[in-house]
């Protein structure tokens, strides 16, 4: 791992960030290249692209709904009841999300109010590749649930053994009303303009590899998007106190998700540093996935040795992570310095995995510093805000002198003159 010591305005300016810049330019114009043969060629260019990035010949995209019951038959049972624990506390923690509409009627003659609802398809993109996620299924299907949205499309990358049981399992216990086998850029531009086979949705959610962030941020515009995400990454803002096996295996858990995963220690103690930098070591060499998280931690893990915690926390929120965690004595105390954190982790116990599976806020975050600006996937996500007015004529001729004076100073004449008609003798 790096080390990275000295003032905060020093350590600032040799952060190594991820932007992705060059693997990005390399792969845009394939990806742009994708969305337009799927527009132009439909049902033809998903069968293409499937055989050729994923090695499977398919005659249909859709999965039976009977596929879906059987897999719960195919998968342990103690499978099922890990993934009923973990829904009922997404569902606990994501009903407590929903917003309601409101009506204003504080002014005489006026109605003013806000209506709720939800968006009529979502479209669930669920990743494949090096690893399954079922995880993610629950994440971004049952907040749309709870948000009331009536068809939720789910499409995930198809397995030359044939599909993941357990992802349609949890695609099952989710509630997804209808699920595809197909993935990648291409999955992406079916959902957004719809093919013969795959309906055109409104929203596409969940996360992916660059090739499904650059075709989300493509199609955004024509659909809604979450947001655009990067690779994994994890802060542990964490002092002497911490316990340096468990900072280890927290910043592996995500350095194993990809190549390009950024685990990072914040630290006030040098000395803890170089142990949880040796227990990293340590701990690489039994990981399963020891090449993938070998070559994060080489490129992109870092220790930040810091003057103060202030400090510390002043990095952490210019770095703007999708997990923090705070491993010192009372982290609560700690939470106020938060500004820019996807997701927070509060003492030694609350490992990050604990977030990505089961506790029930959503592991669907925002990544490469959009902290600052993203929020995690939640009800409101797949829910649209309407607004509307009712006006008396006696409440308008109150405030009409004050509308007509704006649209005139806008120059916007019939904007000033559909207020003035309501108020003069027909001829």
């Amino acid at each position: 791992m790096r080390f990275i010591t000295g003032s905060k305005e020093e350590i600032l300016g040799q952060l190594h960030s991820f932007s992705g810049d060059d693997v990005q330019a390399e792969t845009e114009a394939a990806v742009k290249a994708i969305i337009a043969e799927v527009r132009a060629d439909g049902d033809d260019a998903l069968f293409r692209f499937t055989e050729r990035f994923d090695g499977v010949k398919l005659t249909d995209f859709k999965v039976p709904q009977d596929a879906l019951e059987q897999a719960l038959d195919q998968v342990e049972p103690d499978f099922i009841a890990a993934l009923e624990q973990a829904k009922a506390n997404i569902l606990s923690y994501h009903q407590k999300q929903k917003q309601s509409g409101f009506v204003d009627t504080e002014k005489n003659g006026v109605l003013r109010g806000q209506l709720i609802r939800p968006l009529e398809t979502a479209g669930i993109y669920v990743p494949g590749g090096t690893a399954a996620y079922p995880s993610s299924v629950l994440m971004n299907i049952l907040p749309a649930k709870i948000a009331g949205v009536p068809r939720i499309i789910m499409v995930t990358p198809p397995g030359k053994d044939g599909m993941n049981p357990h992802i349609l399992a949890a695609a099952a216990i989710a509630g997804a009303d209808e699920v595809y086998q197909i993935g990648g850029a291409q999955a992406i531009a079916a959902l957004a303009f719809g093919t013969d086979s795959i309906p055109k949705v409104d929203k596409i959610v969940g996360p992916g590899n660059l090739f499904v962030a650059l075709a989300k941020r493509e199609v955004f515009g024509i659909v809604d998007i979450d947001m655009i995400a990067g690779p994994s990454e994890i802060v542990v803002v964490a002092d002497e106190t911490a316990n340096p096996r468990f900072v280890a295996a927290d910043l592996l858990s995500q350095a194993e998700h990809d190549k390009l995963a950024r685990a990072i220690l914040i630290t006030t103690s040098e000395q803890f540093g170089t142990s949880v930098a040796d227990e990293v070591e340590k701990q690489l060499q039994t990981l399963p996935r020891v090449e993938i998280a070998t070559a994060s931690i080489a490129n992109f893990g870092q220790v930040i040795v810091t003057e103060t915690l202030a400090d510390a926390f002043e990095i952490m929120n210019e770095i703007a992570p999708e997990h923090l965690e705070i491993q010192l004595e009372n982290a609560i105390d700690y939470l106020s310095y938060v500004k820019n954190a996807g997701s927070v982790f509060l003492g030694a116990y609350a490992s990050e995995p604990l977030g990505d599976y089961f506790a029930g806020p959503n592991h669907v975050l925002p990544t490469s510093g959009t902290a600052r600006f993203f929020s995690p996937l939640g009800v409101a996500d797949f829910c649209k805000r309407t607004s509307f007015i009712s006006y008396t004529k006696e409440a308008l001729a109150k405030e009409k002198d004050a509308i007509v004076l704006l649209a005139e100073k806008e120059g916007l004449t019939a904007h000033a003159r559909a207020i003035q008609i309501r108020f003069e003798e027909e001829n």
